[in-house]
């Protein structure tokens, strides 16, 4: 199998961050990873919503959300599993990640925003 792409810190870009967190699926996506910690199915992120992302869309998302330094994907067995790289990326560019998050949980109402703003657990 080839290996995952993970850019090193020093190479992640913010217009690679916006580009990857512009799609409201994907930015579901990386919340929902950002509150896990880590999410070891991806098929446990296949429902946004009330709708559900076909299995090829939901692999490109990943690809995205990684190869702009957003996750760490690792490879158990048949597995993938995904960790936020919140830390990481939030002392390269501070307050950029809970900026983007924040408009997108302001639009879902107030819980959703004291949520954001805590951050990954």
């Amino acid at each position: 199998m080839r290996p995952l792409f993970h850019p090193a810190i020093e190479d992640v870009r913010p217009e690679a961050i916006l580009h990857a967190l512009a799609d409201p699926n994907r930015a579901a996506i990386f919340a929902s990873i950002m509150r896990a910690g880590c999410v070891e199915a991806c098929s446990a992120l296949s429902a946004v919503g009330d709708r559900v992302i076909p299995k090829s869309s939901l692999s490109n998302h990943f690809k995205v959300l990684r190869e702009a330094g957003l996750i760490r994907s690792e490879r158990h067995g048949v597995e993938v599993r995904n960790h936020s790289r919140w830390a990481e990326v939030e002392a390269r560019f501070p307050g950029l990640l809970v900026g983007i998050i924040n408009a997108y949980a302001s639009q879902a109402g107030p819980d959703s925003r004291e949520a954001a703003a805590a951050g990954p657990r």
